[in-house]
């Protein structure tokens, strides 16, 4: 059971849908090409690849907000992110990397200094 609208539900089922069918349509016409046999995906491997992975969406999102939950919080942050993919070392390396060269950049929300050299006032003593 989500906890979305049944109409927001079909959409974004949808929306799945299409994407999926487009990349194993993109998938199958490679793999046709590279051993010059014909490939085809029927409607029906799109729509259990698409159930699939809606499944597992919602198992994600079921266990982020059970970690942030825990975690004595209302929103998922980057930290149950990456406990979510403890189990998976080349995921968990992946977004880390990424997480890490995102904490390098300004933050958002902070604005940098203007050229006067305004910004945050430090007290001297």
């Amino acid at each position: 059971m989500t906890g979305i609208k049944p109409d927001l539900e079909e959409q974004l089922k949808a929306s799945l849908w299409h994407k999926i069918g487009t990349l194993v349509s993109s998938e199958t016409k490679k793999l046709s090409i590279q051993h010059d046999v014909p490939i085809d995906a029927k409607p029906q491997f799109i729509g259990a690849l698409t159930e699939m992975v809606w499944a597992q969406i919602e198992n994600v999102a079921m266990d982020l907000e059970a970690f942030a939950r825990h975690a004595g919080r209302s929103t998922v942050g980057t930290d149950d992110v990456l406990l979510l993919t403890r189990r998976n070392e080349a995921l968990e390396g992946v977004l880390r990397k990424w997480v890490e060269a995102k904490a390098k950049k300004e933050p958002i929300g902070k604005k940098k200094p203007d050229s006067k050299g305004k910004g945050k006032k430090v007290r001297r003593k």
